[in-house]
């Protein structure tokens, strides 16, 4: 039976909260530790169904999946920042049970649904994650069939991947087969019980075919049994680029030996290829973006910019300025930055976040998007000495120089005049630090 809410478990350690889910042959509880006031998740199989012909097979899998994923000491010894840790595992009565960390927020699907696909940036930034995490369970010969958007959380920058489908290909009888299989983000050979990486490797890339889309892709079941097309991305999002599209369609290849065999081989599709020739400009920021030196390519970042606006008697950028700097350099340095920060800073990164923030030319959004990335502090907007350069910076932190610059002018000019000139101030933010990303925006849509 289902266990009810209250229920304690394990000597009264556990407290069942509640039913999160069930699937299959598998039953997923939130419950309570309640020695270390703490929530986790507890799989086990759902003893309704013990007498399912199969129960007994899938109950068999299921122990000896657990124990192999306990036995991996650097998942169940310490938190992995994108893969759900194996706690314990216990028996309560006739009862196995898996406990897992349980990891509140907002789940891919759910976020999608709330707000729409996600910026292209964006996604491949979350799935290179996503996969580097995936590619260190299968070098330790596990495989999670499961990392559809429902599983995949929001938590702050990071995506953790929730839910091993542990012995999810085995079906009970007793049910109808779509409560055990989520069939749009599923390849065929997962029904036959593969347990290769190539499974996780297509139910990725159909996750990050929603992620960019919004849109569920067509099923393997209706591709391959009623032909029916798969839309690419790239028809659903016409702006996305040539090679996210041909990455996603490679990873959900019907046939696994025509995908990419390993999850770092699939990874290595959605990175942009370095620039090996940049023009002459941006020779020294390319170099030292490279070496990681992040405080010098920021100043780097600043001259070169006014060097290509004709403002560098002047040091610094006025309006017209802003609303014609070329589009052909600010999309090269923002490449630049996005290439060798693995799509953590840039100008591109910080015009997502400032549509996140509401995307007008005001205030508000300036307080919001300073406070999202890392350039205010209990309510100060912080010197250049306080920024952080380095690659453990919040998204969107770098490059600082031009847009803090220009925000920060208008406070400034507020504090220097006692207030007089508040108005004058908060304009001037208006039209120069927020049309700086109003500029980056119309050149990425050029």
């Amino acid at each position: 039976m289902v266990w009810p809410n209250g229920h304690q478990l394990q000597s009264q350690n556990y407290r069942i909260e509640g039913v999160l889910g069930q699937r299959g042959f598998g039953i997923t509880y939130q419950a309570r530790h309640l020695n270390r006031d703490q929530d986790f998740v507890i799989k086990t199989p759902n003893e309704d169904l013990r007498f399912d012909p199969n129960y007994p097979k899938f109950v068999d899998r299921f122990i000896k999946e657990g124990e192999c994923i306990e036995s991996i000491a650097g998942i169940c010894t310490r938190p992995h920042p994108y893969i759900v840790r194996v706690f314990d595992l216990f028996q309560e009565g006739e009862t196995h049970c898996i406990v897992m960390d349980f990891i509140p927020g907002e789940s891919l699907w759910q976020r999608v649904q709330r707000q729409g696909a996600l910026s292209e940036v964006e996604a491949v930034r979350y799935f290179q994650q996503i996969g580097g995490a995936l590619q260190e369970l299968h070098e330790a010969g596990l495989v999670h069939r499961n990392a559809h958007p429902g599983n995949i959380m929001f938590r702050g920058d990071q995506t953790p991947l929730i839910d091993f489908g542990i012995a999810v290909e085995i079906v009970p009888v007793t049910i109808s087969f779509n409560h055990s299989w989520n069939s749009a983000f599923s390849p065929l050979e997962q029904m036959k019980g593969s347990r290769e990486p190539t499974v996780d490797i297509y139910t990725l890339s159909a996750s990050l075919y929603y992620a960019l889309s919004g849109e569920y892709p067509t099923s393997s079941v209706e591709r391959k049994i009623d032909d029916v097309e798969l839309l690419t991305p790239k028809e659903l999002v016409p702006s996305l680029s040539d090679r996210i599209n041909e990455a996603v369609l490679k990873g959900m290849e019907l046939t696994p030996h025509n995908r990419p065999q390993t999850m770092d081989e699939w990874v290595s599709l959605l990175e942009s290829p370095i620039p090996t020739t940049v023009s002459h400009r941006y020779q020294k920021l390319q170099q030292l973006l490279a070496a990681g030196k992040w405080w010098e390519a920021d100043a780097e970042t600043r001259q070169v910019m006014l060097q290509v606006a004709g403002r560098e008697q002047q040091g610094w950028f006025d309006e017209d300025s802003i609303n014609q700097f070329p589009c052909e350099d600010l999309l090269q340095i923002d490449d630049l930055w996005v290439q060798y920060s693995n799509g953590r800073f840039g100008f591109s990164v910080q015009k997502r976040i400032w549509q996140e923030c509401g995307g007008q030319v005001n205030w508000g959004t300036s307080i919001r998007l300073g406070d999202r990335v890392g350039w205010r502090k209990d309510g100060k907007w912080l010197e250049l000495e306080e920024l952080t350069f380095s690659s453990n910076a919040p998204p969107g932190h770098l490059p600082q120089s031009i847009p803090l610059e220009l925000i920060k002018w208008g406070v400034r000019a507020d504090l220097e005049s006692g207030g007089r000139k508040f108005k004058k101030a908060r304009n001037f933010c208006k039209k120069m630090g927020m049309r700086f990303f109003s500029r980056v925006q119309t050149c990425h849509k050029n």
